[in-house]
């Protein structure tokens, strides 16, 4: 598995989960997926991704997409 698509399954899972809290827990874990969209938002402008940057030092081959934000590291 490459970065790219361990970062969209990390995202979704995230979504998912903070949707499954906020349906059972409380309303206040939508905030998790309102950060989440807005995180997904703003890498996709500047291409920088925290999570591509430490799967890149545990390891993890990467594609082209988030190449800029791992250079910077």
């Amino acid at each position: 598995m490459n970065i790219e698509r361990a970062i969209m399954l990390f995202a979704g899972s995230v979504i998912l989960i903070s949707l499954l809290l906020a349906h059972y827990v409380s309303q206040n874990w939508l905030w998790l997926t309102a950060f989440a969209g807005v995180n997904m938002i703003q890498s996709a402008f500047t291409g920088f991704c925290l999570p591509s940057i430490v799967m890149r030092k545990m390891g993890m081959k990467g594609g082209c997409t988030f190449d800029r934000g791992a250079s910077s590291s």
